[in-house]
This record gives structure tokens, C-alpha cells and sequence, in this order.
């Protein structure tokens, strides 16, 4: 689980501008300009703190530049999580799909200072009873097929479960609509979250 907060202003942001992202990957706390330019004032710099499973995590940005930057970016290059793939970058393949507070989003158009504050989920930190019902049902019925699109794929379909447990056809054919499989896997998505259901209620 990714929690995102938006602190203070930094007493030392010329620092910051230094740090590149592999520094920042070898550190469990570190200032990092996701811009990777300049910092501008110091009165106007936020940081953003991340904490994935109790690991606090930081990123240095400005209101109008750096906490611009998308979710997919942050969760890949500042907090180390490569699980969210980047796919079209305009929300219409679903390979970014993340949790935030519980809910499907396309993180590729997703800024940081929008989820400062809650929680954003990777497929890293999926532990829920239906997360564990789809991870399971993937293996078993081999879904991927060249697996990009498959953690988009299965935050989507957790999400579904996590509200309805019990989702006919066309709830699957609406929650997954906005997921784009290339290799084509959609008779067996949809039968994984059929049986991801089955398993859910037991």
C-alpha cells in the first residue's frame, strides 16, 4: 500500500535538485525532484512522503511542476514499485490501473498532489481475500499470455470482486471494458474472475 502525503515547505531544496532516481532507489528515505530540473523557491516546495508497507518514502515537487507528475511515475521510479506498467499515457489501455482507497484508477493521468493523503495501492501491496481469489485463478487457468497488461488486469478485476462478489458477465464486461489485453486473454479474464468469484463465497 502506497500512502501519499503533501508536507511543508523544504529548508534545503537545492539539495534535492541533485538527487537522481536511482540515489533515490538506494535510500528508504530520500528527497527526489521528479522533474529532474530545477526546484525553483523555496517557499513553494512540497514534498510528497509515500509509505508502502511502513517503508516512508519522499519526493520532492513544487505545486505547479513536480506534484503534476502521474502516479504510474511515482509508484515506478520514486517508491521502486515496477509492478504498474505504463501503457498509452491518456487512460485508455488500463495497464497503469492502480487502488486508490479501494477504488480502480488509471494512474498515468493520476497526479501526485491528487492522492496526497490517501491511499494508492500497487499490485505489490494487493492482500485482500479477493485480490488472493484472482492472484489464484490467474495461475490456474494461465491467463497471461505476454502478461503486460496483467497487474491493470488484476486491480481491475479485484476492485469488481471487492464490491461484488457475484458479478455476472456484463458487471465483468463493464468493470474490465476500460483494460486492453493485445494478446486477446478476455475468455480467459473473464473466466478467472468467475472462478476468483466462486472461490470468494466458498
Amino acid at each position: 500500500m502506497l500512502q501519499v502525503l503533501v508536507n511543508g515547505p523544504r529548508a534545503d531544496p537545492e539539495s534535492e535538485a541533485d538527487l537522481s532516481i536511482a540515489e533515490a532507489r538506494r535510500h528508504q528515505r530520500q528527497d527526489i525532484v521528479l522533474s529532474r530540473g530545477e526546484t525553483g523557491g523555496g517557499s513553494g516546495l512540497r514534498t510528497l512522503e509515500m509509505l508502502h508497507t511502513g517503508d516512508s518514502r519522499s519526493a520532492g515537487g513544487d505545486g505547479s511542476a513536480q506534484c503534476l507528475e502521474p502516479v504510474e511515475l511515482g509508484s515506478r521510479e520514486v517508491a521502486g514499485l515496477p509492478g504498474t506498467k505504463f501503457g498509452c499515457g491518456m487512460a485508455l489501455c488500463g495497464a497503469c490501473t492502480v487502488h486508490l482507497d479501494g477504488k480502480a484508477i488509471r494512474s498515468c493521468i493520476t497526479p501526485l498532489s491528487a492522492v496526497a493523503g490517501r491511499e494508492v495501492t500497487t499490485i505489490e501491496g494487493l492482500q485482500s481475500k479477493p485480490a488472493k481469489a484472482v492472484q489464484a485463478a490467474w495461475v490456474e487457468l494461465q491467463v497471461p499470455q505476454c502478461g503486460y497488461c496483467q497487474s491493470g488486469q488484476i486491480m481491475s478485476a479485484t476492485a469488481l470482486l471487492g464490491k461484488n462478489p457475484a458479478p455476472t458477465d456484463a458487471d465483468i464486461d463493464g468493470a474490465m471494458s476500460g483494460n486492453i489485453c493485445r494478446c486477446a486473454t478476455y475468455s480467459r479474464i473473464r473466466a478467472a474472475i468467475h472462478a476468483a468469484s466462486a472461490s470468494i463465497r466458498g
